[in-house]
């Protein structure tokens, strides 16, 4: 059985879907690719324009997986992920064809590797105690909280990133286990080899601008429209973890008038900034990746940098 796998990783905004597009067609002579996500925004089904899910052109140019998984209102885990992707990549081995992983959430990257133990469940009692806490001292004291019981997940987190921060110390209060410690449990060892590309930015600037700009589109085709059409047609609330998601999370402040449109377009493009050096911490921690330098003001880099893939590869 073939069991050829590509992982292609990399920062918000840096091209790895149209990358990946390339890659699929290059692949073609071979017997062919399907995408697999490794994105924990695009698992929600209608969250379209700010998760920047391929469109129905793309998905029907090439078989996209682990897309609009689930409601909005529901929660989907890591260990989760790795279910379902090894489910899938050995369905795609199985038709011989290429498994094209592809995406920016590191955590689910590290548990497909590693495996997790599952984690316990959401706390709504305890995420209301934690937000009443951050809301009298703010995240900045949550973050030395944490750095306190559980310094390696501290070590990774923005004293600003609220979200993450609840989650870590949410773990805790309930398991009385850091975070930490239920992420560094090994797991059963893939049943392929897999070569994992990690897309490097050759400079940050140019990648804060490919940020703006796509935010921008993310607007302008409509992202608010999109969140309010959500919010009628579901029953969600600000600290789901769909409505956590970068873009999301600051659109539903705008709709309830907590923000305004510049604030709206400057606090969303400073947290993916913030999201986009998170992911480049995780790739420089990874071993066994192909580091791989991409010059975003390079429009025409597409056909060279997939050839230097397809090279790595070595297949």
């Amino acid at each position: 059985m073939d069991t050829r796998t590509l992982c292609l990783l990399g920062p918000t905004a840096v091209g790895k879907s149209a990358l990946a597009l390339m890659l699929a067609q290059r692949f073609e002579a071979q017997g062919g690719a399907e995408i697999v996500s490794i994105d924990s925004a695009q698992v929600y089904d209608g969250m379209d324009i700010g998760t920047a899910k391929p469109t129905a052109l793309e998905r029907a140019q090439v078989p996209h997986h682990l897309i609009d998984l689930i409601s909005p209102e529901a929660s989907y885990s890591a260990g989760q992920f790795r279910r379902d992707a090894l489910d899938v990549i050995a369905k795609i081995h199985t038709r011989g064809r290429v498994a094209l992983l592809v995406g920016g959430t590191m955590l689910y990257y590290r548990a497909l590797l590693e495996g997790l133990d599952d984690l316990p469940q959401a706390d709504a009692a305890l995420r209301t105690r934690i937000d009443t806490q951050a809301q009298l001292a703010g995240w900045p004291a949550m973050h030395a909280e944490l750095a306190r019981i559980d310094p390696s997940s501290a070590q990774r987190l923005s004293p600003q990133d609220g979200q993450r921060i609840q989650r870590a110390l949410e773990v805790y209060y309930a398991s009385g286990r850091p975070l930490s410690a239920w992420q560094q449990r090994a797991g059963s060892p893939l049943p392929f080899d897999m070569t994992t590309v990690a897309l490097q930015p050759t400079e940050r600037s140019a990648l804060h601008a490919r940020i703006a700009a796509r935010f921008s589109a993310m607007l302008d085709r409509g992202l608010v429209d999109e969140l309010r059409a959500l919010r009628t047609r579901y029953k969600l609330h600000a600290d789901l973890p769909s409505m956590r998601a970068v873009g999301y999370r600051q659109a539903w402040q705008f709709l309830d008038q907590e923000i305004d449109a510049t604030q709206l377009r400057e606090q969303a493009e400073a947290a993916t900034r913030q999201l986009a050096k998170r992911q480049l911490t995780w790739l420089r921690s990874f071993s066994n990746v192909h580091q791989v330098h991409v010059d975003l003001t390079n429009t025409n880099a597409l056909p060279a940098l997939s050839a230097q893939i397809l090279n790595l590869c070595a297949w």
